[in-house]
């Protein structure tokens, strides 16, 4: 069987947990980064993170996993381009997109990727890390 791939929505993750990630949101996707980074190592799943912020050089992790950030700015810029990914990737089947955005969920379902809940994957991360 080949390894799950996972596009994961890194604001919606990130935003599952009410640890205050406001206040350091730089930070805590640094430490989305590595916690996935740890989790690729278990599983050796491919894993993408996209964030909705202007791309910054992220110092840890960055090597076994792809992180992108939004090709632009406003509402719903990171999920159009999780939805292009999935609908320009050649079997978007083998895709599993990691977001509690049900208006997300329904356009990579609709292209023909999984869903799982961002919840759900972080308490996975969690086991992981």
């Amino acid at each position: 069987m080949a390894a799950e791939r996972l596009i994961v929505d890194g604001m919606n993750v990130i935003g599952s947990r009410p640890d205050r990630w406001w206040e350091r949101r730089r930070e805590a996707m640094i430490e989305l980064v590595e916690d996935l980074a740890a989790y690729v190592d278990a599983s050796s799943e491919e894993v993408s993170v996209v964030f909705d912020s202007r791309p910054f050089e992220v110092p840890s992790g960055g090597d076994r996993v792809r992180v992108l950030f939004a090709s632009r700015r406003g509402r719903d810029a990171a999920d159009d381009d999780i939805t292009a990914m999935v609908t320009a990737d050649e079997n978007p089947g083998s895709i599993t997109v990691v977001t509690s955005d049900s208006a997300l969920a329904k356009r990579v379902r609709d292209a023909g990727a999984a869903v799982i809940g961002s919840g759900g994957f972080r308490r996975r991360l969690d086991e992981v890390i």
